[in-house]
């Protein structure tokens, strides 16, 4: 049942493994900027910088071949928000800080249409918004507290079934901004774009190590097969960067993991409605992510073992039956019977970046020539696309108001680090357990767990 990276690659034809890798590096190279990583951070960022300074020589290598990581395993969300506190935001840039951050977030939905648009690229994308299901007084509590001004909407049990018919169901939160993709379409869309821009990409070709200027020698990507130097490396690792030197503790690799069901028949989906698409998301301590396909499936996710020791990022295995049977649990919880008996078409994992703050963050240090972006808590499909514009507008030097939104850190600046080992092993496992107990007091009780509060103030999330 598993897929040997996601179902997404097996539903473009890639049944048996990934797509073949392009050649890979050819000994050193000399370049403006050299981007590390072929997911959406990377991708995004040589697309602008060629798009907006066609005269940059700009070469991304990728370790497998582009969209292997998290770019190609997510659940589709185009997300027009971002992981971390609204205080964090607030104590970073201020009140204002915080809005713009908002509203450049909210505006790289349509930003990335228009490119799907203009660029030809044939991913399902589809503006549906999102829903956010309480089916507990608890959990509608907790999306009254959430709840913000327009265009977020708090809607009643009524208005949530004429969207989708989720037994129980007592209210949820609707926001506007987010669309449906096919994330490995998208991936491998964007990675032809960016080829036609005038970067190049090798695949296959494995970074060692990422090193800063020193004095007149510029900054360095060592690779498998041979340095590539460069004014500017850009380090686009996300799950993958605890496998860097001096990067072990900088995010922590939280796995998650997804199902597939088999095409939904014409009566299913009469009895769900869902006619609108929306991805939906439940308002549990340990939540799951749902999407209806353009196929006619259902992908849902949530997480599975949440952390391995050491910032391991073993992904290629079966997902546990376990696992499995309880994202399927899952689903068949949240529709009902109509869902009864149904069959699962795959299933597969990977790992998604942490800060130790649980928010995302762009850096850029000309001294050093070192820049990067990430940690964005499994909500990156939109924020790589900002991330990639902000990168492009720090790596020319151009003041702009992506160049001075909240979440760029100062030159030389780098987010918290998290424990060392074992207690980074024992704290993440700790507050998933702790949120896992907490649900179910919730489901029993139908009161508010101190142990779901114990957990979130533990994370620091």
């Amino acid at each position: 049942m598993s897929d040997p990276v996601s179902h997404w690659f097996s539903a473009l034809g890639h049944h048996a493994a990934m797509p073949a890798p392009r050649p890979p590096l050819d000994g050193d190279r000399r370049v403006d900027v050299c981007v590390v990583g072929g997911g959406y951070t990377g991708l995004w960022t040589a697309y602008e910088l060629r798009r907006t300074h066609p005269e940059l020589d700009v070469l991304v290598v990728e370790r497998e071949v582009c969209g292997f990581g998290a770019s190609g395993r997510n659940g589709g969300w185009v997300q027009g928000a971002l992981a971390g506190d609204p205080a964090t935001w607030i104590a970073r840039g201020g009140p204002d800080g915080a809005r713009r951050m908002d509203a450049a977030i909210r505006a790289t939905v349509a930003e990335i249409g228009r490119v799907v648009e203009a660029e030809g690229i044939d991913c399902a994308f589809h503006v549906g918004g999102t829903l956010t299901i309480a089916r507990s007084a608890v959990e509608l509590d907790r999306l009254r507290a959430q709840a913000v001004p327009s265009p977020v909407a708090l809607l009643g049990a009524d208005e949530v079934a004429a969207r989708v018919r989720v037994p129980g169901a007592l209210g949820a939160l609707f926001d506007p901004d987010c669309a449906r993709i096919q994330p490995a379409a998208l991936v491998r869309g964007l990675s032809a774009a960016v080829e036609r821009a005038g970067a190049t990409i090798v695949e296959g070709t494995a970074v060692t190590a990422i090193e800063p200027i020193r004095g007149t020698v510029p900054a360095v990507a060592r690779t498998d097969r041979g340095d590539v130097s460069a004014r500017w490396v850009v380090r686009c690792t996300e799950g993958y960067t605890p496998g860097l030197p001096g990067d072990a503790r900088t995010v922590a690799p939280i796995t998650s993991s997804m199902i597939v069901t088999a095409p939904l028949r014409p009566e299913q989906w009469m009895a769900i409605g869902w006619r609108g698409a929306e991805t939906i998301l439940d308002a549990g301590p340990l939540y799951h992510y749902l999407q209806r396909t353009a196929d006619g499936r259902i992908a849902i996710g949530g997480r599975g073992v949440p952390y391995r020791y050491g910032s391991r990022t073993d992904r290629e295995g079966p997902v546990p039956a376990r696992t499995v049977a309880t994202l399927r649990d899952g689903l068949v919880r949240l529709f009902g019977p109509a869902l009864q008996g149904i069959r699962i078409d795959g299933a597969w994992h990977g790992v998604l970046g942490v800060t130790r703050d649980w928010t995302p963050f762009v850096t850029a240090d000309d001294t050093t020539g070192l820049a990067s972006a990430g940690g964005y808590v499994g909500e990156g499909v939109a924020a790589s696309n900002l991330a990639g514009r902000t990168l492009r507008d720090l790596l020319v030097g151009r003041r702009s108001e992506l160049a001075a939104l909240p979440w760029v850190l100062p030159p030389g600046g780098r987010p918290p680090r998290w424990e060392p080992e074992p207690l980074r092993y024992a704290g993440i496992r700790g507050v998933y357990g702790l949120l896992g107990l907490g649900q179910e007091i919730e489901r029993r009780t139908g009161r508010p767990s101190r142990v779901t509060a114990l957990a979130e103030r533990i994370s620091g999330h």
